[in-house]
């Protein structure tokens, strides 16, 4: 796990799920891997916007750990027309929008790393791409399986979704998987990159640099 000092929260986040939500370039990819780098060594991320050589390295640098620590289930290069082939740490999905396999390659790296005697931490980056191309039920029905599965192994998971880019009632179909939110924000006098902690009661703590 990363050795850094935890992050600064006041309430840090309990349950098994987190789901960090703000506007664009608050933090939120970042945090994701700061939480995760906390949560374990180890690590199984689906991408929607980077790739997985990229993925795997910023995780790797966040916990401090080598980079084949970490499986990768890439849905952005077979999108953008590369001719890439699934290796015992990566899995390769033909787009966002084909959620079905992107629950299969999941599955096949969960395989794998549960073999570990060690914790692993999954993140999701992020559900706004998902909904870019699928209907919010059915990323909601994705992201219940996800996480349960991922409960089911006692491993932590984070996803990312953008705040201001959906309607109000999509980000709550989104929000109710998860047992913690963390919204961020940019604090308007300084620009300082600033979060909250909100859990299933709604009571919130209060906005903390990070």
């Amino acid at each position: 796990m990363s050795e850094e000092s935890p992050l600064p929260l006041d309430n840090p986040p309990e349950g098994r799920s987190v789901l960090v939500a703000g506007p664009p370039m608050t933090g939120k990819y970042d945090l994701m891997f700061r939480l995760l780098a906390d949560a374990a060594d180890r690590g199984i991320v689906i991408t929607t916007g980077d790739p997985a050589e990229t993925v795997s390295a910023d995780f790797a640098e966040a916990a401090g750990v080598p980079a084949d620590e970490v499986g990768v289930v890439d849905c952005v290069s077979r999108q953008q027309g590369l001719s890439v082939e699934d290796t015992e740490r990566v899995r390769y999905v033909s787009s966002p929008k084909n959620i079905t396999e992107i629950g299969m390659k999941f599955t096949d790296l969960f395989e794998v790393f549960r073999e570990y005697d060690e914790p692993v931490a999954v993140g999701l980056h992020s559900l706004s791409q998902l909904l870019m191309f699928l209907d919010a039920q059915d990323v909601y029905q994705f992201v219940q399986v996800l996480t349960s599965q991922a409960e089911s192994e006692g491993w932590f998971t984070v996803a990312v979704i953008g705040s201001t880019i959906h309607d109000e009632r999509t980000l709550h179909t989104m929000y109710e998987p998860f047992d913690t939110v963390i919204n961020t924000r940019e604090n308007e006098e300084d620009g300082t990159r600033e979060l909250r902690v909100r859990d299933r009661s709604q009571s919130s703590s209060t906005w903390t640099p990070f």
